[in-house]
């Protein structure tokens, strides 16, 4: 049996699992971290229920996986910039996450995983979407894939407002990346572009690349790609930026739905 410490619950048979029987508060071992790790490279997005962690505690998981992700722009919590607020209420002018995307798929280096726990949610709705993009490249046909192999895409971020007053951490990043990417630890290749940063696709013309895109964010909106998770107060989903896409509902206003991300830094893709 692969795994001995953990009772997984997946969601769907191709993306997303409830993991039970595990506290977040506390550290974990190196072998309950390494089952942890292989179920999110299996399944690509993990969910955990009653995980009443504190910031410090919240930190400290996302340091098993890495050196921590700063987001350029979005305010924080407790005076530290890798404690990104997530909340949207009746006053806020737009919800975090909406639309398909994978975080900051702008830096230079994308964040490899967030880790996001909710603490307040609404009476209905609220619920959060992932899209797996192993599915959706291995959908394509083999024309296409051949074609999208070779491309690279810009993907570029502007905050100018999104946060209202409060001032960003570094200026609106800027890179260039694989169309397809190559995961550095599945060897497995996945659809890298997202609706959210991805501007144009480089070495071809503007009405190609504007009629390339719109198909390709057409299709990672194919419900066989997805899973959907109903967030409960001290909620935790921790999800992989490199194969995986995420939409945010915003179907609970006027009510509150606020939570904190710690976010971990990831490699350049190819």
């Amino acid at each position: 049996m692969k795994y001995q410490l953990l009772e997984i619950e997946p969601l769907t048979p191709r993306i997303g699992a409830i993991i039970h029987g595990v506290d977040l508060t506390r550290p974990l071992s190196d072998e309950m971290f390494s089952e942890i790790h292989d179920a999110w490279m299996d399944h690509l997005v993990l969910f955990f229920r009653d995980q009443a962690m504190t910031s410090e505690q919240h930190l400290a998981l996302g340091e098993r996986f890495g050196e921590l992700h700063i987001h350029p722009a979005a305010p924080y919590a407790d005076n530290n910039p890798a404690l990104m607020k997530v909340h949207t209420d009746k006053d806020s002018l737009r919800n975090n996450g909406e639309g398909w995307h994978s975080d900051v798929s702008a830096d230079i280096e994308p964040p490899m995983a967030s880790i996001l726990h909710i603490h307040q949610t609404p009476g209905q709705g609220g619920d959060t979407l992932w899209a797996n993009m192993y599915e959706a490249y291995d959908a394509l046909s083999d024309p296409i894939k051949t074609l999208l192999d070779s491309l690279t895409a810009l993907h570029t971020a502007d905050y100018t407002g999104l946060y209202g007053e409060h001032p960003p951490q570094r200026e609106n990043p800027r890179a260039e990346h694989p169309v397809i990417r190559t995961h550095p630890v599945t060897g497995r290749k996945g659809l890298f572009v997202n609706s959210g940063f991805t501007r144009r696709i480089k070495g071809i013309s503007l009405a190609e690349s504007d009629a390339l895109l719109a198909m390709l964010f057409e299709h990672v909106k194919n419900p066989n790609f997805h899973c959907r998770f109903r967030w409960l107060p001290d909620s935790v989903a921790i999800w992989d930026n490199r194969c995986t896409q995420h939409m945010a509902i915003w179907d609970y206003y006027p009510q509150t739905r606020s939570g904190i991300r710690v976010t971990v830094k990831g490699d350049k893709p190819f």
